[in-house]
């Protein structure tokens, strides 16, 4: 092998300490088949890598990460232009994947973008778009930023403008052509009349003149994007389009000037097939393009929701000031019925704030003083001053509209098999239509040249990869849209597939199905012990633990606490200190019976107090059991009706907590919920949905908290509620803004109804072209079927890749469930047309 078959890659590699560290990583990139040469440098990070063969930037990233070394990634978005159907996406996604150090590259058709993972280091940016413009199709780095997200809208709008005017100049040039050709055919007096005034070589000449026109102005468009195409021997539907209506034109050019060059009888002219040609793509583009841009409305309904301007307060005195050019620990000032401009903190003022549009919860909440703000909600009737606490691209908004985005450009692992099949689709179009032209030739009735010609060109056009690669990308744009509209926010898009093929949904039942924040009920004093003295104790224990429980009893105790030591918190037992000279421990019954400590004065009514709902704790001091504590933790006011609509559905529901069994099964008895999972340490939460996934299949896990982090990594989908923990919250594959519960149904109805839309769209592109490519081929003309025209083979291809769009746009109207109280008909419901109808 040649030195010049030899590949190189720079890369960075972390979890470099020492010199062990470096010989370590280079033997694991040696042991690589076909690695020549590898070279870490501790000092900077770096690996040098040379190989030959076949070998994947993917085997080297796998060797160093099982080497405990792994490769630092990072990611790419960009804009590509130029892309018109699925054979396009597959070309530009070859050409990035041959970048050195590119993992992964996706493109997304309908969004027209592409999002690359590759090896930090490894290349510059700039290389990924030069490779995407080799390949044919320019290409621009995304901004993350609000400010870029509003840019790219008005480009697209220029575009879906300048196609309009396209459509109207094509269409007027095209008409006079189309009258006196089909008008002709029709209407014998109107061809008579044509013939006596006009004259029929003149005719001809107007009609090659209009079509000039229209085929090298506003078609031009097909030409330049096609020939390039079929020159690198990679043709795609602009490829299709030229050559057909080049075939047409060209035909009846030398029909026009040159008729002795042709069989006789067969000089006629096909010059309104092209002109048709061209004008009813340019309108199927041009409503394609329209389509394109209601999918991202809901993108574009949250860009909408930041205000250009805000109000700060310097020195006693405000000032008007773009929102771009806030800064962290800015004074704004947010007057009745402004948006609020960036995430902040309330320094002053009370107001109630309408958060729906980011939460989906259409009920306003009181702000005051030390409460969280954010961007793109809207200020009621009160003045709230606040502190700048994020802004820019760190706000939630921004940070909701960047995740959004991310998920709306996944591909869904159905769509890998249309990848495959649309990758040939072109290719094998163009071959269809050449064997069309021979066997008509060879075969067909006299004249046969004219009908090959007409025959070859309908195949050509009448073909459609633009539907099919649509049909998954536009389902997925809006229906994540939407969803982000009811405030459920798909981090991941391929979870939208997983979790409508999920049988059982598992819930977490703390800050979950409960609102989080206990309330102590109930403290009963053992001898030798009072309210007075027990209560300031098991406070000062539980004072350093964040714990819902811990808070609520130290809520109970007041702030005059005295100090604890030596804290130590038990995992799903509870926990053990040492305030004012005295060892405290506070916990679950499991705690006291390990330490030996007997329980039976309480235990008939802790027995009690569970099958209430209450979690109960048990408290020691110096190793003497002093009292009982029973803390009632309320529902949250949708969980019912979120429980009774998932088994409405069909769905199995499970509640897995640390609380006893009596306290569990009472709350889940309350709730509906036939499975329980109780006395859960963090680590049994894992085997518990291990134990679920095996008994019941595909599986959903709801949770919260910090603890809940690996349960939401092991489940096939991971849910956390908006409300609770960043750890949980980057654990997840979907999050409820709002941490209302029947967030979930909404989330299932999105992921059911996006899947059956995707399953629709792929079945009509799909059969679309499978019975209309051999009719345009005139497979049905021996049995006497029709042959189908150029012009009409234009029209049905134009009017398939709206059909997918307008399909995928139905998904808009899916209702939310947080607004219909805690009636569960309703959260749950199956879109019907009639709910889904643009």
């Amino acid at each position: 092998m040649s030195e010049s078959d030899t590949r190189e890659l720079n890369l960075e590699v972390t979890g470099l300490n020492c010199a062990g560290c470096v010989g370590r990583a280079e033997r694991a990139l040696a042991t690589v088949d076909g690695v020549t040469k590898a070279t870490v440098n501790l000092a900077n990070g770096r690996a040098y890598v040379s190989w030959q063969g076949d070998t994947d930037v993917a085997d080297l990233r796998d060797a160093l990460a099982t080497a405990g070394y792994p490769a630092a990634e990072t990611t790419l978005d960009v804009q590509v232009s130029r892309l018109s159907c699925a054979g396009c996406v597959g070309r530009v996604e070859r050409a990035l994947r041959a970048v050195p150090g590119v993992i992964a590259a996706h493109v997304n058709l309908a969004q027209e973008r592409a999002h690359v993972v590759y090896l930090a280091g490894s290349l510059a940016p700039d290389d990924v778009l030069h490779a995407s413009e080799a390949a044919g199709y320019p290409a621009k780095r995304l901004t993350a930023d609000i400010d870029g997200a509003q840019s790219r809208q008005i480009e697209k709008q220029g575009e879906i403008r300048l196609l309009g005017r396209q459509v109207l100049w094509a269409a007027a040039l095209t008409l006079p052509v189309f009258v006196i050709e089909m008008g002709g055919h029709m209407l014998p007096w109107l061809h008579h009349w044509i013939v006596g005034t006009i004259g029929t070589g003149n005719s001809q000449i107007l009609q090659f003149m209009l079509t000039t026109l229209v085929l090298f102005g506003p078609g031009l468009r097909f030409y330049r994007l096609g020939v390039p195409a079929l020159m690198r021997a990679a043709p795609d539907m602009n490829g299709l389009v030229a050559i057909g209506t080049a075939a047409a034109y060209g035909f009846s050019v030398v029909a026009t000037f040159a008729p002795g060059l042709l069989p006789v009888g067969t000089a006629n002219v096909y010059y309104e097939a092209a002109a048709v040609i061209v004008t009813l793509i340019l309108l199927g583009r041009w409503l394609e393009a329209r389509a394109k841009g209601r999918t991202g409305a809901a993108i574009r309904a949250l860009v909408g929701l930041q205000p250009k301007t805000a109000l700060v307060v310097v020195a006693n005195q405000t000032e008007e000031r773009l929102v771009v050019d806030l800064r962290e620990g800015d004074h704004v000032r947010a007057r009745p019925g402004e948006r609020i401009a960036v995430d902040g903190l309330v320094l002053s003022g009370r107001s109630y704030v309408d958060e729906g549009m980011i939460t989906g919860e259409p009920v306003p909440n009181e702000k005051r003083a030390g409460d969280q703000l954010n961007a793109g909600t809207i200020n009621g009737a009160g003045v709230l001053d606040y502190r700048a606490t994020h802004v820019g691209a760190d706000t939630l908004l921004a940070q909701i509209i960047r995740m959004v985005e991310q998920a709306q450009g996944a591909k869904l692992p159905v769509q890998a098999l249309v990848d495959r099949i649309t990758l040939w689709f072109v290719p094998a179009v163009i071959a269809i239509a050449a064997l069309t032209v021979t066997a008509w030739l060879l075969f067909g009735p006299a004249p046969a040249l004219p009908l090959a010609l007409v025959a070859g060109v309908s195949v050509l056009i009448i073909a459609c990869p633009c539907a099919m690669g649509l049909a998954t990308p536009t389902s997925i744009m809006v229906g994540i849209g939407r969803a982000a509209q009811m405030g459920v926010l798909f981090r991941k898009g391929d979870a939208l597939q997983r979790l409508q093929e999920t049988s059982i949904v598992a819930l977490d039942k703390t800050g979950t199905l409960t609102q989080g924040r206990p309330t102590l009920t109930v403290l009963r004093c053992a001898e030798g012990f009072d309210r007075a003295t027990l209560l300031p104790l098991l406070a000062a224990a539980e004072a350093q633990s964040e714990h819902p429980i811990a808070r609520a009893i130290v809520a109970a105790a007041g702030p005059d606490l005295p100090a604890a030591t030596d804290v130590e918190a038990i995992p799903g037992f509870g926990l053990r200190a040492k305030v004012a000279g005295r060892q405290i421990l506070i916990g679950a019954a499991r705690l006291m019976q390990r330490e030996g400590i007997a329980c039976q004065p309480f235990e008939a009514e802790a027995d009690d107090l569970a099958a209430t709902g209450a979690t109960t704790l048990f408290a020691a001091v110096n190793g003497q059991l002093a009292g009982l504590a029973a803390v009632t933790d309320p529902i949250k006011p949708g969980s019912r009706a979120a429980v009774e609509a998932m088994v409405s559905r069909g769905l199995k529901v499970a509640m897995l907590t640390g609380d006893g069994p009596k306290t569990a099964r009472a709350i889940a008895d309350d709730l509906g919920i036939d499975i329980v999972e109780a006395n859960c340490l963090p680590g049994d939460k894992v085997t518990a949905l291990e134990a679920l996934q095996r008994e019941h299949g595909t599986l959903a896990f709801v949770g919260d908290g910090i603890n809940d982090a690996p349960a939401l990594a092991a489940a096939d989908v991971g849910i956390a509620i908006g409300t609770g923990t960043d750890v949980a919250i980057e654990t997840a594959d979907i999050v409820l803004v709002s941490g209302d519960l029947r967030g979930v149904a909404n989330a299932i109805t999105v992921s059911r109804a996006t899947m059956r839309n995707i399953r629709q769209n792929l079945g009509w592109a799909f059969g679309y072209n499978i019975l209309l490519v051999p009719v345009a081929a005139g497979l049905l003309v021996p049995f006497g079927g029709p042959l189908l025209s150029p012009g009409l083979a234009a029209g049905a291809m134009a009017l398939s890749s709206v059909f997918v769009l307008s399909n995928a746009l139905r998904l808009r109207r899916m209702r939310s469930g947080l607004d219909q109280g805690d009636t569960a008909t309703n959260v749950l419901a199956e879109p019907t047309l009639e709910e889904v109808r643009p």
